[in-house]
């Protein structure tokens, strides 16, 4: 059984997923959609199509420093609701992901990957600490 873990932005989207055993999340890719949720969920299906032992998608959950829902989690939610109509079979799960970007960004300067990189891979970071997030917490 696998997990696949998404960070959903406006533009782009990382993707990470676990390991058969499900013990390591690593990073797939950043989708770039530019707000076109039609590209990202024919992504995903392929995605999908190759990775068939996922059963659950963990979708990192934008809050506040207070707990309190941005308007970006109510993006998030339309997009979750899309998830679970189209994949039904799978287990769609949320997680918080505050912080996230900014130990992405930091894991970046420190591995000192230049700045027209970043851009192309932060996502993609942020969404496998979105994945260990959820893996620590379901230990």
């Amino acid at each position: 059984m696998r997990i696949l873990g998404i960070d959903y932005g406006d533009s782009r989207v990382g993707i990470s997923i676990t390991d058969v055993l499900g013990i390591t999340a690593q990073g797939l890719e950043t989708i770039s959609h530019k707000g076109n949720d039609k590209i990202l969920l024919k992504r995903l299906d392929e995605i999908l199509e190759k990775y068939t032992d996922v059963e659950i998608i963990v979708v990192g959950m934008p809050f506040n420093m207070d707990g309190t829902k941005t308007i970006r989690a109510e993006i998030t939610e339309k997009f979750i609701h899309k998830l679970k109509c189209k994949y039904n079979k799978l287990k769609i799960e949320t997680i918080d992901e505050r912080l996230t970007t900014v130990a992405a960004h930091k894991t970046m300067n420190f591995l000192d990957i230049n700045k027209t990189k970043k851009r192309g891979i932060v996502d993609t970071i942020s969404a496998v600490y979105i994945l260990e997030m959820y893996m620590n917490k379901n230990k």
